[in-house]
């Protein structure tokens, strides 16, 4: 009797609390691939919307992988490096990234995070202004220039609304700490959001330290009720960045958590700074739309290697010390108008892209005397310009049941090298890389509820100023190396499983000709030649419910074939036909489930599965062995008028299992191997105050 009391009191106290988790979106409105705002749904492409709550919610915020890894078709590799950035490749392009990403087109509200040239930078997002983020793969990521072999477009929200501020503080293992303050508002007329952090960690691995602080700004306006004008500030400042560098699997054996020694005998690290504004316009004339967009920014780089000194007495190497200075500035406009054409609806959209970067580039030896890990001599000096033109056109036809999407853009990308040390010989020139790539597809509704498509475009990848420094002869600037021309097919099935679930399936086939490998990585300088011929294939399933009121789960999984179609010979060494191409799992598995039993409280469970990862073209070095992770988070939230309070408690890595987290694909040294860190805790706590 006392037992069926207490279970009714309890359901009375917790009925006002009952909630349902956040409603999952079955057909969420992207712009990524084809330009307009329109239904994910019914593009013939693949094309993943990710919310803010997906992004960040129970995640610590400092990096972009934290949201990647439930698309299917990316491969996320953390280094857990903040010397190196992310590496992410899309369907195998990017896997060969030394740094940063290349091989996918970043955008951050509409402005490029990539260079001319195709190398990016992930870091420079701020998450704690996210609203969404956009991932398309496959044949229309072309209509995006070169080097788009996938698009990752991340837009911040926009101040709305009365005005708030809001904190938080985290901590975490190996001294990691971050916080944050930030404050936004708006209304009809105009919003504001700015948002400052400050992160510092010491490091699971030795030498592996880092301090980031990033600022961001966004000034919202709108002069009448068919235009809107945003002007965005971002910086990051990152000074001092360790860099523990890969390890031998011998030396990753023996211990997990250490430095290369080279790493400490050089004391190897990375400063950046980075500052960028942008402005976007949207006006709307009549039925058509202009958008517009212009940006400009400096960013410095200086970074200490562990080349040793041997190799530097050869006269024409460039030394163990970077040292730029880039400005970079660029600019799009575009046309948006649609046609009702008797019962279809025709969209065309035309458009100029053009992007400029120049780089005050310096290399200095690493030593004095017997001194180690200091700024030497001087052993290059030579202003690099990136200049990219590219105007293209798309057109949308929605006819009833059928949709049909087309593109075509003209790319050239300009590389323009004035060497200023002549000591050495002038590697000086000028390469200029053209070229047309077109996209076509389809999708139809078979029902309300399911939609197959079809999809077929070209590529072009041009090799990064990077690629080309040191792919000549000697060693001189690589201008004979010749763009990687791609021939991409998709085939795919998105549906509606009821109200409540959604699944998406896609097959691809990607052939690549020209394909860039590694010459040779000796003395601290990679070369790269065109030797290869490529055949990636495979397929993508998401799966998105809705289980119950409470209960909502997400399943992505990608099976990828990369291979080489077509023996080559790099470095004397002979690449047979059907080696792997190093950096791509054949299976990567993700899986989510969320639990939201009360208002106020929720918690939720992560897991990852990657196969083994191979680390050189000839597939004999060892691999990096297949892991399975989980993780798991709970977070509560506490409302008291104006004020709302959130605490977070998120454990990483939960059984503790030791892998490789990620590979640094064709390492001269053999050091392929950077460790993931081993079971980590994190506790936040933050509050937003509103005022009425």
């Amino acid at each position: 009797m006392h037992k069926t009391r207490l279970s009714t009191c309890l359901a009375a106290l917790f009925a006002p609390l009952a909630s349902t988790a956040d409603t999952l979106d079955l057909d969420p409105q992207v712009i990524t691939g084809s330009r307009y705002e329109t239904s994910g749904f019914s593009l013939p492409f693949s094309v993943d919307h990710i919310s803010a709550e997906q992004a960040t919610a129970g995640k610590p915020g400092v990096s972009l992988a934290e949201a990647l890894a439930r698309v299917p078709g990316l491969v996320v590799q953390d280094r857990n490096n903040y010397a190196q950035d992310l590496q992410v490749s899309s369907r195998g392009f990017g896997a060969r990234a030394a740094f940063g990403i290349r091989g996918i087109k970043l955008l951050a509200d509409g402005t490029p995070a990539s260079s001319p040239d195709g190398q990016g930078q992930a870091g420079t997002f701020d998450l704690d202004t996210l609203d969404h983020i956009e991932v398309l793969r496959g044949p229309f990521a072309t209509t995006y220039g070169s080097n788009a072999g996938g698009v990752i477009q991340v837009f911040s929200r926009d101040g709305e609304g009365a005005p708030k501020v809001s904190a938080k503080t985290s901590q975490g293992a190996w001294g990691s700490r971050r916080n944050q303050i930030g404050a936004e508002g708006g209304n009809d007329k105009a919003g504001f959001i700015v948002n400052q952090s400050h992160f510092e960690t010491d490091g699971y691995r030795d030498h592996s330290s880092a301090t980031i602080d990033k600022t961001f700004a966004k000034l919202t306006l709108y002069p009448d009720d068919v235009s809107k004008l945003a002007l965005t500030f971002s910086d990051l400042n990152q000074n001092g960045t360790d860099d523990p560098q890969g390890l031998s699997w011998g030396a990753y054996k023996q211990d997990r958590d250490a430095a290369a020694a080279s790493a400490l005998q050089y004391d190897t690290r990375k400063t950046i700074d980075h500052r960028q504004l942008g402005l976007n316009y949207e006006r709307h004339i009549g039925r058509g739309t202009w958008q517009a967009t212009l940006y400009g920014g400096e960013r410095r780089v200086i970074q200490y290697q562990s080349i040793p000194t041997g190799p530097q007495a050869n006269p024409r190497h460039s030394g163990g010390v970077i040292d730029f200075e880039r400005t970079f500035y660029g600019g799009s406009s575009r046309w948006i108008q649609p046609f009702e054409l008797g019962a279809s609806l025709l969209t065309l959209t035309a458009g100029l892209d053009y992007d400029f970067s120049s780089d005050d580039r310096q290399g200095y030896e690493n030593f004095v005397g017997t001194t180690l890990g200091v700024k030497g001599n001087l052993r290059r000096d030579e202003r690099d310009d990136v200049t990219s033109l590219a105007p293209y056109v798309q057109l949308g036809w929605q006819l009833d049941k059928l949709q049909l999407q087309a593109g075509l853009r003209y790319n050239e990308v300009e590389f323009d090298v004035d060497d200023k040390y002549l000591a050495n010989g002038d590697d000086g020139g000028r390469v200029t890389y053209r070229e047309a790539t077109p996209s076509l597809g389809a999708s139809y509704a078979l029902t309300p509820q399911v939609n197959v498509y079809a999809s077929w475009g070209k590529g072009l990848e041009t090799p990064t100023l990077n690629e080309l420094s040191y792919s000549g002869p000697g060693g001189s600037f690589g201008f004979s190396l010749d763009p990687a021309s791609s021939e991409q097919l998709e085939v795919g099935l998105k549906s509606h499983l009821g109200e409540r679930s959604r699944l998406n399936l896609a097959l691809f086939r990607i052939t690549t000709e020209d394909e860039l490998v590694v010459a040779s990585a000796l003395g601290g300088r990679t070369s790269y030649q065109n030797a290869a011929e490529t055949l990636r294939q495979g397929l993508e399933l998401s799966f998105d419910s809705q289980l119950s009121e409470t209960v909502q789960a997400h399943l992505a999984y990608t099976r990828i074939s990369a291979t080489y179609s077509k023996g080559f010979t790099a470095g004397g060494n002979r690449i047979e036909s059907g080696r792997h191409i190093p950096g791509v799992p054949a299976n990567t598995l993700y899986g989510e489930l969320n639990w939201t039993p009360v208002e106020g409280f929720s918690t939720g469970v992560e897991g990852i599965y990657r196969s083994k990862l191979y680390v050189e073209d000839s597939n004999t070095a060892k691999a990096a062995p297949a892991y399975a992770l989980f993780n798991w988070q709970a977070r509560f939230e506490q409302k008291l008028d104006a004020l709302t309070l959130s605490q977070t408690l998120r454990i990483d890595n939960l059984l503790d299992r030791d892998y490789i987290g990620s590979v640094i694909v064709g390492d001269g040294n053999g050091r392929y191997y950077e460790p993931g860190p081993e079971r980590a805790w994190y506790v936040g706590a933050g509050l937003e105050y509103t005022f009425n």
